[in-house]
């Protein structure tokens, strides 16, 4: 091989020694691009196919609520809501007439004119003698209570005595009937008295005519009367204060809604 020759060959295996060096070795200072991690990729890459080999969890379907049954009807009440209690210094005397009977007793009491001369307009409406005797004596014509008030009406015997003087009769609260006229009468002669007294001989027992249960009109004037009698009525009446609102309050809302009016 001539001279020339060698040059050529030793330059062609100087030149891929050189190229080796560059492939394979790294400076102090190089860093491999596969040791840095890409921007767009996670550290993390999970192999698809190990990923597969777990068992994927079965799909739960959610199971339909049961709908609630309707609900059932409530029982009706066997028991006065106004929650009638006979106390216990009373007594039961005589005979207990039906709430049928008792109800139309009621009904003709209020039915009757009691100031057929002096005013003959005036009436007693027959809500408010029903509502009022059933708060007294829930309709039960044989309780003598224990202030001596008898029968439906709970009619005193110190009112049967004034009413019977002064309407010249002669009723007996003993008797359910009577003391259901006992009872209207004593109301009809507050109505009387209170509408001469203050409201100009009007006698309209309309609750139209109350701004509320606890107002100074001429319904409410004649239902604390019924209760606590006429002169603490009076004397209240300066200040515009029942002397028993809530006596009032409950035979109100009796006449609008009473447990009475099933029978």
């Amino acid at each position: 091989m001539n001279r020339r020759l060698l040059v050529i060959v030793a330059a062609l295996v100087g030149a891929l020694v050189v190229a080796g060096c560059g492939l394979g070795g790294k400076s102090d200072d190089q860093v491999p691009v596969a040791a840095q991690p890409s921007a767009s990729e996670p550290e993390n890459i999970v192999d698809p196919v190990l990923e597969s080999e777990e068992p994927a969890p079965e799909a739960t379907t959610a199971k339909p609520k049961p709908s609630k049954s309707k609900a059932k009807p409530k029982a009706t009440p066997t028991e006065d809501p106004n929650n009638f209690q006979l106390p216990e210094c009373a007594r039961r005397e005589g005979k207990q007439v039906s709430k049928a009977k008792a109800k139309a007793a009621l009904r003709a009491a209020a039915a009757k004119k009691y100031w057929p001369t002096s005013a003959p307009k005036l009436t007693v409406p027959s809500r408010l003698v029903l509502a009022m005797a059933w708060h007294e004596s829930g309709w039960q014509s044989d309780i003598v209570n224990c202030d001596g008030g008898r029968g439906l009406m709970q009619v005193m015997p110190d009112t049967e005595a004034f009413i019977n003087q002064r309407f010249e009769q002669s009723y007996a609260n003993t008797d359910y009937k009577q003391n259901a006229v006992l009872g209207a009468n004593y109301l009809a002669w507050l109505t009387k008295a209170f509408g001469d007294a203050y409201f100009k001989g009007k006698y309209d027992l309309s609750a139209a005519k109350c701004k509320t249960h606890a107002s100074m009109c001429l319904l409410n004037m004649v239902i604390a009367g019924y209760n606590v009698g006429r002169q603490p009525v009076d004397d209240g009446y300066a200040d515009r204060q029942l002397p028993n609102p809530e006596y009032v309050d409950v035979v109100r809302s009796l006449m609008k809604s009473c447990y009475c009016d099933r029978y």
